[in-house]
């Protein structure tokens, strides 16, 4: 099996659905490497929930933690 039969074997909407996971998961840790939080303990159990966390601490982040991050000025 090459990597060019595994590609086509599967409609777009599969890998779109694979993909947006790791997108929120990318952005998530971007936005919060980028923001300042109340205190840095805060700013890194986000980015622990993120990374080890993948699906479900993007989603956490993104319905609670997202607010508490101001940005830098």
């Amino acid at each position: 099996m090459t990597f060019q039969s595994l590609l086509v074997g599967y409609p777009v909407w599969f890998w779109a659905l694979l993909t947006l996971p790791l997108l929120l998961n990318f952005f998530a840790i971007a936005h919060a490497y980028y923001r300042q939080f109340p205190s840095i303990q805060e700013k890194m159990v986000w980015l622990c929930v993120v990374v080890f966390v993948p699906v479900l601490g993007g989603v956490a982040y993104f319905i609670v933690g997202r607010k508490r991050g101001k940005k830098f000025v």
